[in-house]
């Protein structure tokens, strides 16, 4: 039954958890430093505020990379903190970028300008972003409660004494 233990151990291979070296803090600074250069080079073709609500945007992001335990973030931390870096943040501001600059200004069919819109988008980045690192922290305080109740527990007198 040897075809049976292959399929099995290929099937816990999957379930394993990989180290991929583009989750590993480091990495993840590295893709955000590359960010900020990239804001920073095209700031004179993005409104303040927007060159302002990216790097807050990516200030948040390097909070929640800093909370890295022993080099390690949670999972789904890791998944949120890609799609930021990876695809939400560089795609509005390529697609901001790519526009006319003498139709930045003038509104679309939503009654929205181009300008209004990237600090839609920005705000929403930033609250997603916002959302992760308060969720993070609320874990850390909640295991920390946890730790509290196991010292008690173990620590103090048993349960059962009368």
């Amino acid at each position: 039954m040897t075809w049976f233990r292959r399929a099995q151990e290929r099937a816990q291979d999957a379930l394993a958890p990989h180290d991929d070296p583009e989750d590993k803090p480091e990495a993840l600074l590295g893709h955000l430093f590359d960010l900020v250069h990239e804001i920073n080079r095209n700031a004179g073709r993005m409104p303040a505020e927007a060159v302002v609500s990216a790097r807050q945007v990516l200030d948040v992001v390097r909070e929640v990379i800093e909370t890295a335990d022993e080099g390690q973030l949670d999972v789904h931390a890791i998944v949120a903190i890609r799609g930021i870096l990876g695809d939400y943040l560089p795609t509005t501001l390529r697609t901001y970028l790519a526009l006319d600059p003498g139709a930045v200004h003038r509104p679309r069919p939503s009654g929205r300008t181009p300008n209004q819109s990237l600090l839609e988008q920005l705000d929403a980045l930033w609250t997603s972003a916002t959302d992760l690192l308060d969720a993070i922290r609320a874990q850390d305080a909640d295991a920390m409660l946890t730790q509290g109740s196991f010292l008690r527990t173990k620590f103090s007198g048993s349960d059962l004494d009368l």
